[in-house]
């Protein structure tokens, strides 16, 4: 029996539970409402220690029915790792950092596709597509290899040649496209009901939001159902950010957790800070980068952060206003200091990751961290994949769905 069902962030109705589809009819995102007094009767804390070393752990608090559809490689349980050394330096409590590269497929994307995947094989869909920087084109076409799906992804031209050849690899249908993530959206979108796609970019299905839930069920657990007064979260399209302020209020509201909830930080480099307008303005957002402009298409680098029209802004911001947090631009040369920074750390720190480190100092010198915050940075993804530029050769260059029609019928 199904104990969850859909309810709109906006105006709160309520629908049965679907696949896709994920617009209420007044424009919000649905996102997972569960029965919490259930799972609260079904399962405890002490029974959690005794369960597998994933983010299946937390198998009640995600959206699938039958167990054998369940697709995993082995994600989350990800080490949380003390940042002693940082914090003598610092005016803060404590530091740590979520070293989320250590997923299958080497970073965070693993979580949300471990659950979008099993939704698909539940539901019995044979082919799906994503538009994506990188990281989620190679989780999607792992896990649906290992699903037996058909995987399509649409990467922007500029990623980096390792990212691409890691979908390839997977045996994924790999495209680069001449634009950006939106442009590789609207191909899909063009195509799908022609090609049987599924679209699971970010917010089109349930999945991706439910499993970097996890993220956040992982702290309350790792630091003894107690939560961190700050996280700092390299954010594009804001899933992540939307899923750990769900997984804390569901805590929350079971009581499992007590006191205020996390103030939650989303970092972007500047040329493409839509979250950070939306929250300090662009005069501000200039400010914080010292220097950097505002989103413009293109304008900053092909990482999981450029994201120019996160497909809720405004749900991303709330997430962020409501938890007491902020958004802070971050510039390309902060960026690369950082990477060395976590390096010389023994952080392996993709630019996404690194962009942490930068926000935490920014906001460090303005003085947003207290004496006594105890903050966690997360590291999205590991620094190799980033190790070669944009390479052609490696999938096919398209700039629209007519594109992928000729070269398919060629």
């Amino acid at each position: 029996m199904k104990h969850f069902e859909l309810l709109c962030a906006r105006c709160s109705k309520r629908y049965p539970f679907r696949y896709t589809s994920m617009k209420c009819a007044c424009g919000g995102t649905l996102l997972v409402e569960y029965d919490l007094e259930a799972l609260a009767a079904k399962v405890s804390k002490e029974a959690l220690g005794r369960r597998v070393t994933s983010m299946w752990r937390y198998r009640e608090w995600l959206p699938v029915t039958d167990d054998s559809a369940i697709v995993s490689l082995g994600e989350g349980w990800t080490p949380l790792v003390r940042l002693a050394a940082a914090e003598r330096t610092l005016p803060l409590g404590q530091l740590w950092v979520k070293r989320e590269e250590q997923n299958p497929t080497g970073s965070f994307k693993a979580r949300g596709f471990s659950v979008a995947v099993s939704l698909l094989k539940e539901a019995g869909a044979l082919r799906a597509a994503v538009p994506s920087n990188g990281n989620a084109a190679g989780a999607l076409a792992a896990y649906a290899a290992f699903a037996g799906i058909r995987a399509s992804v649409f990467i922007p031209q500029d990623c980096p040649a390792l990212i691409v050849r890691e979908s390839v690899m997977y045996g994924a249908d790999t495209y680069v496209v001449d634009g950006l993530i939106h442009d590789a959206g609207a191909i899909i979108e063009a195509g799908k009901a022609a090609e049987g796609w599924v679209n699971v970019g970010t917010m089109r299905e349930p999945g991706r939001v439910e499993g970097k839930k996890t993220m956040g069920l992982e702290l309350a657990e790792q630091f003894g159902w107690q939560l961190p007064s700050v996280i700092v979260y390299p954010t594009g399209g804001g899933s992540g950010i939307v899923g750990m302020w769900k997984a804390f209020r569901e805590l929350q509201a079971m009581g499992w957790v007590s006191g205020p909830l996390p103030r939650l930080v989303s970092v972007q480099e500047a040329g493409c800070t839509p979250l950070v307008e939306a929250l300090i303005g662009a005069r501000a957002e200039g400010m914080a980068a010292r220097g950097g402009s505002a989103t413009q298409p293109g304008g900053a680098s092909p990482t999981g952060m450029r994201v120019p029209s996160p497909p809720d802004l405004p749900l991303v911001a709330d997430c962020l206003r409501h938890s007491g947090g902020t958004a802070v631009a971050v510039s390309r040369d902060a960026i690369a200091r950082a990477q060395r920074s976590l390096g010389a750390l023994g952080v392996s720190a993709s630019p996404e990751g690194a962009a942490t480190w930068a926000g935490l100092l920014e906001l460090c010198d303005s003085g947003w961290i207290r004496q006594d915050d105890t903050v966690v940075l997360f590291n999205t993804s590991h620094a190799l994949k980033y190790a070669l530029p944009a390479s052609s050769g490696e999938a096919p260059l398209i700039r629209s769905y007519a594109d992928y029609v000729r070269l398919r019928g060629s």
